[in-house]
């Protein structure tokens, strides 16, 4: 039976088709289900962040359907136009390049103008770096917090992690690789250095696992020429430490201002390094001491 066949025949109006909105392989192209491939053989249009990608998958399944380009700088224009053909009675299967699309991935503004129009939107469900990075981490699983990517303007960036600094909960980003190294400075500069796993090319051949304090992942990859590859980065959340007291951090900021060792950017760094605080709340509160002892 056709994916759009109408529930009752005897209407001369076609039916509204379908919005299927179906998760891709995240790098290996086998990692599909049964029905996301059948799904894909059968709808009549399927719109694809990226034709030449989305081709690969298809061809790769001996799959021959339509592809139509809907990606981040032509959705505006595309949903108006897919959403007509949807309601003519044609199905739309929407992917993106990996994993589910609307999740960091295009897509959200199709899928909202569909549930806008009444239109039936069908999941099919499949490969998820958020899953697929969590499962294998060690980090606690009952409850945890997917970031996804964070604001492009550094100001913005930063408000952020400081206010995800207390999260209790296991921390999911996803990062480019040619800014993996610096966001993961400002995540141990807002967080302080934190246990982390750093995954690079799931389900490719140069799958790799990075596991240790976001110091000792810096300073892994601060040494080769390059990293290559998506990378999901997983970060532990907030615990007390219960080896360390407001009392002893004070303490140890007066004797450093009182003897004027270094910059009180630097003292900040250094105590936040030993007991694995954020160095913006120990320098926020070495500002606040310097103020009160010093009368600066």
């Amino acid at each position: 039976m056709p994916l759009n066949s109408p529930m009752d025949s005897t209407k001369n109006t076609p039916s509204k088709g379908t919005l299927y909105v179906v998760a891709t392989p995240i790098g290996n192209m086998d990692d599909i289900t049964l029905r996301a491939l059948n799904v894909l053989d059968q709808v009549d249009l399927i719109a694809a962040e990226d034709t030449r990608h989305t081709g690969k998958l298809l061809k790769h399944h001996n799959i021959k359907s339509r592809l139509i380009s809907c990606h981040e700088h032509n959705e505006k224009e595309r949903t108006p136009l897919l959403i007509e053909r949807i309601e003519s009675g044609l199905s739309i299967a929407l992917v993106s390049n990996a994993g589910t699309p609307t999740v960091s991935d295009p897509g959200y503004m199709l899928l909202q103008s569909a549930v806008e129009k009444g239109i039936r939107v069908t999941p099919i469900p499949g490969a998820s770096a958020v899953v697929a990075a969590l499962s294998i981490s060690g980090l606690p699983t009952d409850s945890f917090i997917f970031i996804g990517f964070c604001a492009k303007k550094k100001a913005k960036r930063l408000k952020q992690l400081q206010e995800l600094a207390d999260e209790k909960r296991t921390l999911i980003f996803y990062e480019s690789p040619g800014r993996i190294l610096a966001f993961m400075e400002e995540l141990a500069d807002a967080m302080g250095d934190r246990y982390g796993v750093l995954c690079r090319e799931m389900t490719k051949l140069h799958e790799e696992f990075l596991r240790g304090r976001l110091s000792e992942l810096i300073d892994s990859l601060s040494h080769r020429p390059a990293v290559k590859g998506e990378c999901t980065l997983l970060v532990k959340g907030c615990e007390e430490n219960k080896d360390v007291s407001q009392d002893v951090i004070r303490a140890e900021l007066i004797e450093a201002l009182d003897n004027k060792n270094g910059k009180i950017s630097e003292v900040s760094r250094i105590i936040a390094q030993k007991y694995g605080l954020s160095k913006n709340k120990v320098y926020e509160e070495a500002l606040k001491l310097k103020r009160k002892v010093h009368g600066a």
